[in-house]
């Protein structure tokens, strides 16, 4: 009798768990890695996070279409700079010199912003160029540019030297998007979003590219920006699902990060000690933050 009521106890402790299980996974609101930066002050595709010298970080299309915001490390906002009429603005990198390189979109140009003066001009344009969307940069002040066609679902890769001479390297690739630099300047990452594909160029140091590799793919993911860390581990954005991944140098999946929002479009390293990714969430208007335990390759690279 007693051995009878000891399995109805237990049978009855399995069936409370497993209503408790229920009604967690029904009640319990999702969890989320990141939290909020700003409010929702980017209303038309915020892109193109960079960090300065001091640790502020900068965004595109801040309260309108075509502007630069800046936002300081304890979320202070303000716009920074309007750029050039009818411009629309998505990649951006800090150059050497502590100046902008800016992805003009829309009118298939590279623009460069001295920060001192905030003063904007065109540096380069081509009009074979797809949209210009992200810009990778060497220690040396190479860029590339990554410019998909998304009707398409081509794309190309260019180079930017210093001089603002812009050279096309490929034009055989999906609707290449993220790109990316590892710390020791040796190899090219770039994501494609109509595939799911990840891949890697060696890169020499006058900015050529050679021996195309796929690193991994991620069926159903529209992927975007991507920044290396300074292990030459790499974060990945995936626009569709509201997450980031955590990759090793040969595409391993190391961790994922969930973002409040689903449309996480670009990331950039900054904080007090280089430890914190900014997002650009573009569903939710805003920048998202997390922290890590690596400090960002972009955000050392000036501070050698």
């Amino acid at each position: 009798m007693a051995r009878i009521f000891k399995t109805h106890l237990l049978l009855l402790a399995l069936g409370l768990l497993t209503l408790s299980g229920c009604n967690k996974d029904e009640s319990d609101p999702p969890k989320f890695d990141t939290e909020d930066l700003t409010g929702p002050v980017f209303p038309i595709g915020v892109e193109g996070p960079a960090t300065d010298s001091l640790g502020n970080l900068y965004a595109m299309n801040y309260g309108r279409s075509g502007t630069i915001g800046k936002i300081t490390p304890s979320g202070d906002t303000s716009l920074f700079v309007s750029l050039l009429p009818g411009s629309h603005g998505n990649g951006l990198r800090f150059d050497s010199r502590g100046d902008m390189v800016v992805a003009d979109q829309r009118n298939r140009q590279l623009l460069k912003v001295k920060t001192s003066s905030r003063s904007v001009r065109v540096f380069a344009r081509n009009d074979r160029m797809h949209e210009p969307n992200d810009i990778a940069i060497t220690d040396n002040d190479i860029c590339f540019i990554s410019a998909p066609d998304f009707p398409t679902g081509s794309g190309q890769i260019w180079r930017l030297l210093p001089s603002g001479q812009l050279s096309l390297l490929t034009d055989t690739l999906g609707a290449v998007n993220g790109i990316e630099v590892s710390p020791d300047n040796r190899s090219l990452y770039f994501s494609e979003t109509n595939t799911g594909k990840v891949w890697k160029y060696e890169l020499s140091p006058s900015g050529d590219i050679r021996n195309p590799e796929l690193l991994n793919t991620f069926e159903d993911h529209a992927l975007d920006g991507m920044r290396c860390d300074e292990t030459g581990n790499f974060w990945l954005c995936v626009w569709n699902k509201g997450k980031i991944m955590y990759l090793s140098p040969s595409g391993e999946l190391l961790r994922t990060v969930r973002t409040h929002g689903t449309r996480a479009a670009n990331i950039a390293f900054g904080g007090p000690n280089g430890k914190t990714l900014y997002v650009t969430v573009q569903d939710r208007k805003r920048i998202e933050y997390f922290k890590t335990q690596s400090r960002g390759r972009s955000y050392l690279l000036w501070r050698r």
